[in-house]
Order: C-alpha cells, then sequence, then structure tokens
C-alpha cells in the first residue's frame, strides 16, 4: 500500500471462498459464546501482569526503607518492562506459527518464574535485591503477548461490529493492572512517615514491618499468577472452531512479508509514532508519578490515588470510545483527534501548574488532582484506537505483528525516558514538558495522516 490509498486489487480477500460458500455467509462465520471466557482470561493476565510491572513505583519510599532502594533503583525497576520488549520477535513469531495460546504460556510461564524469584524471603539483602530484578525482568517478558496481542485475539473471536470493544478491554486491562497497584501498594505497604521512630529500636522493627508488608503483597501476586496459568494451561484455544468474519477467515501476509511491508510504509510510521511517542512517555512518567508529585508535596497515598483514577478513568473511557466506534464505524481518526487535543491541554494545565513559582497559576490540590488525572484518562483512552486505525491501515498484515511494532517502539519510548531518568532524578519538571510535547506531536500526526478501511471494506462488502 505504501503512502498512497489502498487499490480494489488489495482490499480482496487473499483466500476467496468458494461460489457455494458465497451464497451463504451465516454457515461461513460464527461467534462463539466462549470469547468472552478467552477475553476474561487474556485480560486477567494482562491485569497481573500491569500489577507487577508497576509495584514499586508507588511504594518507592516504603522500598527504600526496607531494601534501600534508591530513586536510580525505582527507575530500573520500572525499566525491566521496557527491557523486556527486546526479544518481542520471538513472541510475534511464536504468535504468528503457533497461535495465541503458545505464545500466551510462555508468557505465563515468565510471570509465574518471575512471582516466584521476587518472592524468594532471602535474609541478605545484596542479594535479594538482584532476585527483585530478575523477578521483574522475567515480568517484563510477558509485555509483548499482553499489551499487543489483544487486537488479533479480538479479530479471531470476535464478529467485526465487537472487535473494537474486545480490542478495548483486552489492551486496557495492562494499564488497569497498573492502576491497581497504584491502590494495593501504599495501602498495604504503610509509609515511613506513617510511623514515629525515636529510637534505633523503633526505626528498626518499622523497617521489618514495612518489608513484611511488601512480602505479603509478592506472596499474593505470586498465588494469583500461579492459579491464572493453571487455567490457561488446562484451556485456552488458540481459535474456535469456525471464524467470526470474512477478515478472520482471509489468509495473511506470511511473518516476514508483514515485516518488510510494515517497514516500508510511510503511512504506518506516521501513524506508529503518533501512538509510540505518547504512551511511552506516558508509561514511564506514571511508573514513577510518586517520584513526579512528590515536589508539589503530595503524599505517596494520594500520589497513588491519582495513578488510580487517571488509569481507571482512560481504561473506562477507552472502552466506551471503542463501543462508540464499534456502533459509528470510519470515524477513528476523528475520535483520536478529539482524544489528543484533550490530552494535550491537560497535559499543559498539569505543566503549567507544577510550575506555578514561576507562572503564578493556581496550585491547589485539586487542580493537580485533576488535571494530573485528565492526563491518563485521554492518553490511555486512545490505545485501543491506535490500534484498531493500524489495523485498518496495513491490512492484511497479521493483527498481532502489527500491534507487535507499535508496542516495541512505545516501549523504547519509555525504555530511553526511564533511562535519562536514572542521570536526571534530582529535578523532574523536565519529565513533565516531555508529557506535554509527546502528546502534541501526536496530535500534528495524525491531524496529517490520511485514514483507511481495508479490513471494514473486506467485511462490509465482501461478506454481503
Amino acid at each position: 500500500m505504501g503512502a498512497g490509498s489502498s487499490t480494489e486489487a488489495e482490499r480482496e480477500p487473499l483466500l476467496a471462498p468458494s461460489p457455494a460458500e458465497t451464497n451463504s455467509p451465516p454457515g461461513n462465520s460464527r461467534v462463539y459464546g466462549k470469547r468472552w471466557l478467552v477475553l476474561t482470561m487474556f485480560s486477567l493476565l494482562g491485569l497481573l501482569q500491569g500489577m507487577v510491572w508497576n509495584f514499586w513505583g508507588p511504594i518507592q519510599n516504603s522500598a527504600a526503607r526496607a531494601y534501600g532502594f534508591t530513586k536510580s533503583d525505582i527507575a530500573i525497576l520500572v525499566l525491566w518492562g521496557p527491557v523486556g520488549f527486546v526479544p518481542w520477535l520471538l513472541f510475534m513469531w511464536l504468535m504468528d506459527k503457533k497461535g495465541l495460546r503458545a505464545s500466551l504460556l510462555l508468557s505465563a510461564f515468565f510471570m509465574l518464574l518471575g512471582a516466584i524469584f521476587r518472592s524468594i524471603p532471602l535474609a541478605e539483602q545484596p542479594l535479594r535485591r538482584w532476585f527483585i530484578h530478575g523477578g521483574q525482568f522475567l515480568n517484563g517478558l510477558a509485555g509483548p503477548t499482553t499489551m499487543s496481542a489483544g487486537p488479533y485475539l479480538s479479530t479471531t473471536w470476535f464478529a467485526p461490529d465487537q472487535r473494537a470493544t474486545a480490542t478495548a478491554v483486552a489492551s486496557l486491562f495492562c494499564y488497569l493492572g497498573g492502576a491497581v497497584s497504584f491502590v494495593v501498594g501504599p495501602l498495604v505497604v504503610p509509609a515511613p512517615n506513617d510511623t514515629q521512630a525515636s529510637t534505633t529500636t523503633a526505626a528498626a522493627v518499622s523497617d521489618s514491618s514495612i518489608r513484611d508488608r511488601i512480602q505479603l503483597v509478592m506472596y499474593a501476586e505470586l498465588a494469583a499468577v500461579a492459579v491464572l496459568f493453571g487455567a490457561i494451561l488446562l484451556y485456552f484455544p488458540s481459535r474456535p472452531p469456525m471464524p467470526p468474519s470474512v477478515a478472520a477467515a482471509s489468509q495473511r501476509l506470511s511473518y516476514r512479508s508483514s515485516i518488510c511491508r510494515l517497514l516500508s510504509n510511510l503511512r504506518f510510521l506516521m501513524i506508529a509514532l503518533a501512538y509510540a511517542v505518547p504512551t511511552g512517555v506516558i508509561a514511564g512518567w506514571a511508573g514513577v508519578l510518586d517520584m513526579v508529585l512528590t515536589p508539589a508535596k503530595v503524599s505517596q497515598m494520594d500520589a497513588g490515588w491519582i495513578g488510580f483514577w487517571s488509569t481507571v478513568g482512560g481504561c473506562v473511557f477507552g472502552v466506551a470510545m471503542a463501543r462508540f466506534a464499534d456502533s459509528i464505524r470510519g470515524m477513528l481518526k476523528l475520535i483520536l483527534v478529539l482524544i489528543l487535543a484533550g490530552a494535550s491541554l491537560s497535559s499543559t494545565w498539569f505543566t503549567l501548574t507544577c510550575l506555578s513559582r514561576l507562572t503564578h497559576l493556581p496550585s491547589t490540590a485539586a487542580i493537580l488532582y485533576t488535571s494530573c488525572i485528565l492526563v491518563g484518562i485521554f492518553v490511555n483512552s486512545s490505545v485501543p484506537i491506535f490500534f484498531e486505525l493500524l489495523i485498518e491501515t496495513v491490512y492484511p498484515v497479521p493483527e498481532g505483528i502489527t500491534c507487535g511494532v507499535v508496542t516495541f517502539l512505545g516501549n523504547l519510548v519509555t525504555g530511553l525516558l526511564l533511562f535519562f531518568l536514572t542521570f536526571y532524578c534530582t529535578e523532574l519538571s523536565w519529565l513533565n514538558w516531555c508529557v506535554t510535547g509527546s502528546c502534541l506531536f501526536s496530535l500534528v500526526l495524525i491531524l496529517f495522516f490520511r485514514e483507511t478501511y481495508d479490513r471494514l471494506y473486506l467485511d462490509v462488502f465482501v461478506s454481503v
């Protein structure tokens, strides 16, 4: 397709139905009730993966007391999530050749192994820290599947009028897991300033209590991952007996041809950058939100609630927008323009509010909370809409490969941001400006992007 519009030949299904099949479309496709069980299991795994990834950021002050972690250590613990995307080509190849079951089982196994590593109660603190870092890395290896396979699952199991909604649910549960950790961590693990350590003995008891609470959360996460791994091992089919749509039944490009097509498609690269830059920056920013809000005199508990509501709001708003896109097709670009305009305005508001000493803008707790939450709502809700538009743009490239490439780019942006944060962690106003600039950059790219709906054309016109 390149940078030009798609032709009639490109819109034809690669695997054409026989004349007998054309006259009886209801017999060629079918949706199954168990698709909701498949979606639930996949989404729960993404939820747990996001919870483990974002566990340390919301309790950075407690982790510093319990294990001696510095701000650079916290940034590295969050960085293991993007680093886990290094072998993303392997997971995409496995999904393309063996189906979603094989890729998801491997990801769940890495999560289980990582949860075991993190939970080993070693007495030697240096060795214990290495095991924690190793567990975070193994959990990060599950990211390429849990964060990018949602559109593949929705196309494989869901009808065209439910695809965007299923994509939103499957894709956003990873973010919802990060939101849950914003609340679970500060609620279960006490902050250092919650205790009065007047003596050395009292301080030691306080540190021991914090470590016990952290250990309790890690044991609970280990149990949840183990149960879900067993459920996926016992039952998680790669695909339904019959496809739910013409697009799901059509033959796709090969793995190598898909990569070449994506890298040579200027329209894809354009929208891929529009997705990767803001979502990657926001992911890194949210992972250290407690550090960002500390100069504004926001407590660890309050920072956790801000992160929670911004992510939950983004998930709810994203599902609502996806449902709207399912009911009114062909409006993905307009939806993205509105979402990114809101993200640009709210991020600018938040950044200027944090610089109240220079801008003289009112800086109250309500304003900080509102602007910060709006940033998360707008950016997180754009993820499923971006995925659907990306897939429509490059069809017949398989959904898993398309979304695998863009999520890798997003995590590459997150990794670079957190890498710089390990060196420049004393003053974080530059991080807020990165959020604002990324939203404006994405908005400009989407405004100049020309949309096409090749997969939708196939389902609507060829299936009639």
